[in-house]
């Protein structure tokens, strides 16, 4: 097998775990799914959004990549950005995004990394 087969595999790997969750978020009076990993292109728009000093839009884009509802469909769209970046509580934004990325250390170590 080569390099690029065993690492495909094991991102395959990463994915077929499911949704992880929930997140408990009153506030919203719902929980919170998210989607175990993001691809390199999705991370990307976060890492440029964060070295253009535009944390706070990172952290909101984070939040509609990754945020799913028991089902595994998105809880929002690009459409919701605006909204989510005017309207809504930045600490309950900060609280679930926080815990989404508490849990890659888990994922590693699941994973024997």
């Amino acid at each position: 097998m080569s390099v690029i087969d065993k690492a495909t595999a094991h991102f395959e790997e990463v994915l077929g775990q499911g949704l992880k969750g929930p997140i408990d978020v009153p506030e919203w009076g719902t929980k919170v799914y998210y989607k175990a990993s993001t691809t390199m292109f999705e991370e990307s728009k976060i890492i440029e959004l964060t070295q253009a000093n535009k944390t706070t839009e990172a952290l909101v884009t984070t939040l509609i990549m990754r945020a799913r509802d028991e089902e595994g469909k998105p809880l929002f769209t690009g459409a919701d950005k605006h909204k989510l970046m005017r309207n809504v509580d930045p600490k309950v934004i900060l609280k679930i995004v926080t815990e989404m990325g508490s849990d890659a250390d888990d994922v590693d170590t699941a994973l024997g990394n």
